[in-house]
């Protein structure tokens, strides 16, 4: 099995078949801008950091090197690519202006992992690795989302927490802090490190997507990144990109008959809603006159309150379990206690008992038709 990166893993995650079209089926993604845009920043912050002593590159020469190495795949105008070169330079020109001062270097830059989790390869690029003051190690991935991180949103983030598996498996130094560094508005987010607990789940959903995608496990599933670049071989998409001539329900088409159910849908709840207020008009009525029915035209309805009827779950354990019993009715299942109250192979008393046992959990107005030629 090929190695696995956190993208893969994220995107099994997300879908499954998605992950097979892309990773197993060969099938290429489209180009966008945004992509290209964040690959463009991230090599940019790899070059000032890439250094073999300080002093860091000059803005000039980050910024030229910014330029020389534009990516331009997937903007949908030239207006649109340029308007983002320009708001990259005035990034760039800020990130330059907080770190050149007390520039220091990494540890590593754009390294490369390669770990083992119980026969399962993972690998991937961690953006930098700072060391600490204290000796720990600092972790640090640019991003170019729009908004800024929520601490919740950092504490879970399953990308940090591959990276801290990786780190402390691969070095024989602790990681002390966790950071997305939140480019559009050079902000470092940072958040302790995780807890054996949490990394040992990580470890555990590795070895799951893995499973997975060995057993060819492989379903369709709706999430945030639907519809993905591969609409065409999606259950969930493809008959409305190619509806066939065979699209027949009953002699009507199915869009037809997509439109007829929506609709109807709709008509059940407007009468559903206004039936339940008739329902409720009646029902005070025939409590206020204290009368048990209502008299139409050719139609009479009978107004009786029902009761339900169960059984407390810890009576009826105590009474059953220690007969071997308790397991027959399957925890607390009532149609599985109404055999029992009938099954004569029971003793006679147990069966006594837990009838006795039943008591109203509930009860509810309820109104029965019946056509007036039925009472002549």
């Amino acid at each position: 099995m090929r190695p696995l990166s956190y993208s893969q893993i994220s995107l099994y995650q997300s879908c499954p078949l998605c992950y097979k079209l892309r990773y197993i089926d060969g099938l290429e993604e489209k180009e966008k801008g945004y992509f290209s845009f964040g690959t463009t920043m991230h090599e940019a912050a790899e070059y000032f950091y890439r250094v073999k002593v300080p002093p860091p590159p000059s803005l000039e020469e980050l910024l030229r090197f910014y330029e020389q190495n534009w990516h331009p795949e997937g903007y949908e105008s030239a207006d649109e690519e340029a308007n983002y070169k320009v708001y990259g330079r005035e990034m760039l020109a800020r990130f330059w202006e907080i770190h050149r001062p007390d520039f220091r270097l990494p540890i590593a830059v754009e390294w490369m992992f390669n770990i083992d989790i119980e026969g399962v390869k993972l690998r991937g690029f961690i953006d930098r690795v700072d060391k600490l003051d204290s000796g720990g190690l600092a972790i640090i991935d640019y991003k170019t989302d729009r908004e800024l991180f929520t601490k919740d949103y950092l504490a879970q983030n399953l990308q940090l927490t591959l990276y801290q598996l990786a780190v402390e498996q691969s070095w024989f130094l602790p990681v002390e802090r966790l950071t997305l560094y939140h480019f559009r508005s050079n902000t470092p987010c940072s958040c302790p490190p995780r807890g054996e607990a949490q990394l040992e789940e990580a470890r555990r959903l590795v070895l799951a997507v893995a499973e997975g995608i060995a057993r060819g496990d492989f379903p369709a599933v709706e999430s945030g990144r639907c519809p993905c670049d591969f609409p065409e071989h999606c259950p969930y998409y493809r008959q409305k990109l190619a509806p066939g001539e065979g699209d027949v329900l009953g002699g009507t088409a199915a869009a037809e008959s997509v439109e007829r159910y929506v609709a109807l849908q709709g008509q059940i709840k407007e009468l559903q809603l206004e039936l339940d207020q008739l329902k409720k008009a009646l029902v005070d009525f025939c409590q206020a006159q204290g009368v048990n029915r209502v008299y139409g035209s050719e139609h009479a309805l009978t107004y009786k309150m029902v009761e339900k009827t169960g059984f407390s779950q810890g009576e009826v354990r105590a009474l059953l379990e220690p007969e071997g019993l308790w397991d027959r009715v399957l925890g607390l299942d009532q149609a599985k206690l109404k055999e029992l109250i009938t099954d004569e192979t029971v003793a006679e008393d147990i069966r006594r008992q837990l009838e006795a046992l039943k008591q109203v959990v509930s009860n509810y107005p309820q109104l029965f038709p019946r056509k007036l030629a039925q009472e002549e």
